[in-house]
């Protein structure tokens, strides 16, 4: 860096200090010196070296600046010279932090995402939004005070730590050596490490620490044999590493243990003695031990992040840890999120809105990598359209995707072995949901063969019950919803294995789950609608590619008679066949298959939907499935509102018609009235009554009526029209396309 003497320079004016007698000491010093991977320094070469700078550039040909540095202490040390000797040290330790950090900036300022384009990499930076994190109190057995908790989506209700204050001292001025962060995948612990790691770099985190080692578990694993200097040392670049000075300034040091689950092995019971010496070479899970309790480096610091499922081994070996809880993103975190990763303010705000008036998208956005998969399918469909009013990705296909980013964070299983696996996963998230049952005992897991490490880590987080209570751990899924996906899936993933002959087992009954749900199961709502997405051709195709997961299309029938034959007892004899369930929408919308909607939909004449709040993913389902209704003749909406968010934003009205937004901003009745006059609509009667239409709604009306010659009648019920609404109304009934009877 301009301005910073080198230790080489510093080499040059210490030699230059020297008296003639000293200087010619140094010289026949350095004639016996035979250093190993460099070339020795020829004797005429000596000779001729009759100044400092002459010399000290003989030495950097020879050796190389940091070697040649390393022989020139070595030399002074050996003439009494110690002050000289400790300049030059002191000069290269310096240098050599500087070195450092400009490792660790090029290791941790850009990263790439998974499914990123090829060279494509982004700034942490710029992408990272901070995180609820929440402090928590287990003892040094993993035993948590108050018991398991479960606490879905609710990041915002905990007092929280910021990655700032993770290492500040107390109150009482003492600082905490050792932290765990605990995080189910995708919670962003990694990222935060690299958050943590470019502020250290760039000097607003983490100041009194001269050196932070990120040491990647997975890789680690791989090792047999290790020291702590090793540790050390696969974390520094540069061979000339300062190794005495670092350890002996062991208060100076932080190492991060990044994903502990990776190692794989208890720590409990090493196989042979702690070590006191950070050079001493021992068993992999022996040095880590030494690390963890202390015996080695007692005064650096340790931060390991975790998966929950890890955590009861890891506390065993730990002492004087605190435990920090990754909760996700809070609700302002969310938004925030989505305009890191856009830039580009219109789609964020685009997404954004798209995904909170999807309230199970908008639930799930608290795991930082589902707020990624749907950003990243979003993008992908603002690439293809300029909005997201007919988005074709529904809820299911993105907790695919989901499942298929988890997949990514597992080891090298055997495909057999993860179709296994996840039909016993799926299993147990159904026999929880038909229970109410959110939590699961240690016995359930091993009975049911899902106690295995490497997978179920993935898709279970471990609670850690208090002393006393003999059930021993309880498992949970990051998110209900993610347990209502696997519950639906447990329906349809493909079993080569022979039907279970426990006889307590919970049946693949397709129809007993529609059946429930039709009657009195109003709960299972989200598994019945994940279902249908699951069935999808899209969906099964991209399971089996990129997952490695095959699932049955043999529901499709099943799914296919129930929503023919479900209204029917909802209807009176002799009259026609309506719709009188939003559900309906939702099912179709999710299956996303035309010719599914159509057969499901050509046994039906008409819509009477009462008393619904239509939130804009309501309108999206509903005008998605109208499209494909030819048969359509009545449209009843009575007490219903058209939710529609922002709007304390300006009226389309103030925007140019190509504006990404135009129709976004226009009044929510525009995006029914266009499915409704779709190109072979037979729509013959519109009511919507007490739907609290304004004048807003009434250009869209007008043009309906102007552009749909077969609307015979239209009833309005109590809207507060105004004016200016009326004339709209009457500027389409004065079309020459328009063939209204009645109008009320």
């Amino acid at each position: 860096m301009a301005g910073e003497e080198s230790a080489f320079t510093v080499l040059l004016g210490a030699l230059e200090g020297l008296t003639l007698e000293g200087f010619q000491e140094f010289k026949t010093k350095l004639s016996h010196v035979h250093n190993e991977g460099s070339w020795n320094i020829p004797k005429d070469a000596l000779v001729k070296a009759t100044c400092p700078s002459t010399l000290v550039s003989c030495m950097g040909k020879n050796y190389g600046e940091d070697a040649a540095v390393d022989v020139a202490i070595r030399l002074f040390e050996e003439m009494n010279q110690r002050d000289l000797a400790e300049k030059i040290l002191d000069e290269k330790v310096k240098e050599y932090k500087r070195k450092y950090r400009e490792h660790v900036a090029r290791e941790f300022l850009r990263y790439k995402e998974v499914d990123s384009c090829l060279g494509e990499n982004l700034s942490v930076s710029s992408r990272y939004t901070d995180l609820t994190i929440a402090k928590k109190s287990w003892s040094q057995h993993g035993g948590e005070p108050e018991g398991a908790d479960v606490s879905w989506g609710c990041a915002d209700t905990t007092a929280t730590i910021t990655v700032q204050t993770l290492f500040k001292p107390d109150e009482g001025g003492q600082a905490t050596q050792v932290m765990v962060l605990v995080g189910a995948p995708g919670m962003g612990k990694t990222m935060t490490i690299r958050k943590m790691m470019v502020e250290w770099v760039e000097g607003t985190l983490c100041t009194q620490f001269d050196y932070v080692f990120c040491i990647d578990c997975k890789e680690l694993s791989f090792s047999k044999e290790v020291s702590v200097l090793d540790l050390v040392s696969k974390c520094c670049p540069h061979q000339q590493m300062p190794a005495g000075n670092i350890l002996d300034n062991q208060e100076k040091i932080l190492f991060i243990f990044d994903g502990f689950e990776a190692l794989g092995f208890p720590l409990a019971q090493p196989k042979d003695e702690l070590s006191s010496d950070p050079r001493e070479a021992k068993l992999l899970e022996t040095t880590l031990m030494s690390l963890f309790k202390r015996t080695v480096l007692p005064e650096s610091s340790l931060l390991i992040t975790t998966r929950p499922t890890a955590l009861q081994n890891l506390g065993r070996c730990l002492e004087g840890e605190c435990y920090m809880e990754i909760l996700g993103f809070s609700a302002a975190a969310r938004e925030e999120y989505f305009h890191r990763y856009f830039e580009n303010a219109n789609k964020a705000e685009m997404a954004f809105r798209f995904t909170r008036g999807n309230k199970i998208l908008y639930s799930l956005c608290i795991i930082p990598a589902m707020s990624w998969t749907i950003c990243t399918i979003l993008e992908q469909e603002l690439y293809k359209k300029n909005n997201l009013l007919e988005c074709s990705k529904a809820t299911t296909y993105m907790g695919v995707f989901y499942l298929s980013w988890l997949m990514k964070c597992r080891g090298s299983n055997a495909q057999q072995d993860l179709q296994q696996f996840l039909h016993k996963l799926c299993s147990l998230a159904a026999d929880g949901i038909w229970k109410h049952k959110v939590l699961f005992e240690e016995k359930e897991i091993k009975d049911l063969g899902l106690d295995r490490p490497d997978l179920l880590s993935l898709f279970l987080c471990e609670k850690i019950l208090k002393k006393g209570i003999d059930h021993g751990n309880i498992y949970s899924f990051t998110h209900l919803h993610l347990q209502e996906f696997f519950a639906a899936m447990f329906y349809v993933l493909d079993d080569d294995e022979a039907t279970d002959s426990n006889p307590e087992a919970l049946a693949k009954d397709v129809n007993m789950l529609l059946e429930s749900y039709s009657k009195s199961r109003k709960d299972l709502n989200l598994t019945v609608q994940f279902l249908f997405g699951l069935v999808n051709p899209k969906s099964i195709e991209y399971a089996g590619e990129r997952i490695g997961c095959r699932i049955s299309p043999r529901a499709r029938e099943d799914l296919l008679r129930w929503l023919q034959m479900r209204h029917r007892g909802l209807s009176h004899t002799g009259e026609a066949m309506m719709v009188k369930e939003l559900d309906t929408f939702h099912f179709l919308f999710e299956m996303n298959e035309k010719s599914f909607v159509q057969s499901v939909l050509g046994c039906f004449t008409g819509i009477d939907l009462h008393d619904v709040r239509l939130t804009p993913y309501d309108q999206m389902a509903l005008c998605f499935c109208i499209k494909q209704w030819d048969g359509l003749d009545s449209v009843t909406l009575r007490s219903c509102s058209f939710h529609q968010q922002h709007r304390r934003e300006e009226p389309a009205t103030g925007l140019p018609r190509q504006h990404p937004r135009w129709d976004e901003l226009r009044s929510p009745l525009h995006r029914l009235c266009q499915a409704l006059g779709h190109v072979g609509s037979s729509l013959q009667s519109l009511r919507l009554q007490w739907c609290g239409l304004t004048e807003g709604s009434c250009e869209a009306l007008g043009t309906l009526l102007a552009t749909h010659p077969s609307l015979a009648c239209l009833e309005l019920g109590d809207g507060a029209l105004g004016d200016g609404g009326v004339r709209l109304l009457c500027s389409g009934l004065q079309q020459p396309g328009c063939h209204l009877r009645i109008l009320r």
